[in-house]
């Protein structure tokens, strides 16, 4: 850290902000965002494997030097390779909260939510007291004294959600906080994480690869693809015009990129779809049509839908009784349908198929 650079304050009782230019290299990443999160907003960073997701946060936290722009907290700068400032990982008002907890365990329950707290200063008293009554937040001080090993999954992680919280962070990092639990523990966790988060004032930034908490979890959804930010929107935005093929298939939607002009959309392939709502002007656009809009027949279907081809199925995904037909042909496509329906229509992969979607189902918006 610059000698210039004063130490962060860990109070929180006036909220600040996030600022963040990151701009680094490691191994084959080129990692370059910019982005801002408000006092008691909560961001979801989502993105494929290798996007960055974990380096911008492990960048944000101090473990790693960024390169080139700044990072600031309000209106103090924790890091600047132009400025020659980088204030350490123990002195950032940042908590941290990994996939797999992190708890040191030769330490107690109690002792682990202490330590952040005895590291930034605090009395061994103070620190126990503050620490005790974390766990009571977290519904774990019964277990106080337990060490992570006789712990579950679900309750080592809220042991370290309660140390992240316990020194009042200015900032909250949450590095996939419930990707090694079970579903039903996954559950019960994400609804008490959702209640600390709304009592949190300060900014959230929430790494998941699980649509559903993102959704129920964040204000905001920055989608990383390649060490670049492709679209940050609210969820419902993101949930029905996403900007990429990789968010398209998180929220469930198929997705093209083509042109419009007038009723017609032109695809990349050269294939053309009719829509009811027309292009203002001729351009770049976007299109997203949701599986259950699809329709399927096994013959060319009666009447006159505006937009029908033939396909072949090449792929079978079953949950419970919906099943998504994933087809190839003119406009690969991906249909919705029911356990029922895929037993009247024969269905099997490389059947033969009609596909036919109403131009009221096709959504459009400018690339």
């Amino acid at each position: 850290m610059s000698a210039s650079a004063p130490a962060p304050s860990t109070s929180t009782s006036t909220a600040v902000g996030l600022r963040a230019e990151v701009a680094l290299r490691l191994g084959t990443l080129d990692l370059a965002v910019a982005f801002d999160a408000a006092p008691g907003e909560v961001v979801a960073i989502l993105g494929p494997n290798g996007a960055g997701k974990t380096t911008l946060l492990r960048a944000l936290a101090g473990l790693l030097p960024i390169e080139r722009g700044q990072v600031s907290l309000g209106t103090q700068l924790l890091e600047s390779p132009a400025h020659g400032v980088r204030v350490s990982p123990q002195q950032r008002s940042v908590g941290v909260v990994f996939q797999h907890h992190l708890l040191f365990p030769n330490l107690t329950a109690i002792e682990n939510v202490a330590f952040g707290l005895r590291s930034r200063g605090v009395g061994r008293q103070e620190a126990r007291t503050r620490a005790r009554a974390w766990l009571e937040r977290v519904e774990l001080d019964d277990h106080a004294n337990a060490r992570p090993g006789a712990l579950s999954g679900g309750q080592a992680q809220r042991v370290a959600l309660a140390r992240a919280l316990a020194p009042d962070p200015a900032l909250l990092l949450l590095d996939e906080p419930l990707a090694a639990l079970d579903v039903d523990t996954r559950r019960s966790v994400r609804q008490q994480l959702r209640r600390h988060l709304d009592a949190f004032a300060g900014p959230v930034l929430l790494i998941t690869h699980e649509p559903l908490e993102a959704i129920t979890l964040a204000d905001r959804l920055v989608i990383l693809e390649g060490g670049r930010i492709v679209q940050d929107d609210p969820p419902d935005v993101v949930a029905r015009r996403p900007r990429s093929t990789w968010a398209a298939r998180l929220v469930g939607l198929n997705h093209y990129r083509g042109r419009a002009d007038g009723h017609t959309l032109t695809l990349a392939t050269g294939a053309t779809l009719t829509v009811a709502d027309p292009a203002a002007q001729p351009g770049e656009v976007l299109v997203a049509i949701h599986p259950r809009a699809v329709a399927l027949h096994a013959r060319p279907p009666d009447g006159s839908p505006r937009n029908t081809w033939q396909g072949t199925v090449d792929a079978l995904d079953i949950h419970a009784d919906q099943v998504r037909v994933h087809l190839d042909g003119p406009i690969p496509i991906v249909a919705q349908i029911t356990g029922a329906a895929l037993a009247d229509l024969d269905i099997a992969e490389g059947s033969p198929l009609w596909v036919a979607v109403k131009a009221t189902e096709i959504d459009h918006w400018p690339a």
